[in-house]
């Protein structure tokens, strides 16, 4: 039996995150350009691949037009 490494409240700020680029509009490219990374910087975000840190997290929130704390309630 495979045990996930990601809390339950992590995974709550990953769905938040796809939601808020999705009611804003955005694709994965459009935020991932932003970042200047690339477009599977972000799928792997979402996929729950790669853990996004505070910085990042801080800068997602601002390109997404979220205050950080609709991320973490």
């Amino acid at each position: 039996m495979s045990k996930s490494i990601y809390s339950k409240e992590y995974k709550n700020i990953i769905e938040r995150l796809k939601t808020a680029r999705l009611n804003a509009g955005l694709k994965q490219e459009d935020v991932a350009s932003k970042l200047k990374k690339p477009q599977s910087y972000i799928s792997k975000i979402e996929r729950g691949e790669r853990r996004v840190d505070a910085a990042e997290l801080k800068e997602l929130a601002k390109i997404l037009k979220k205050d950080i704390n609709y991320f973490l309630s």
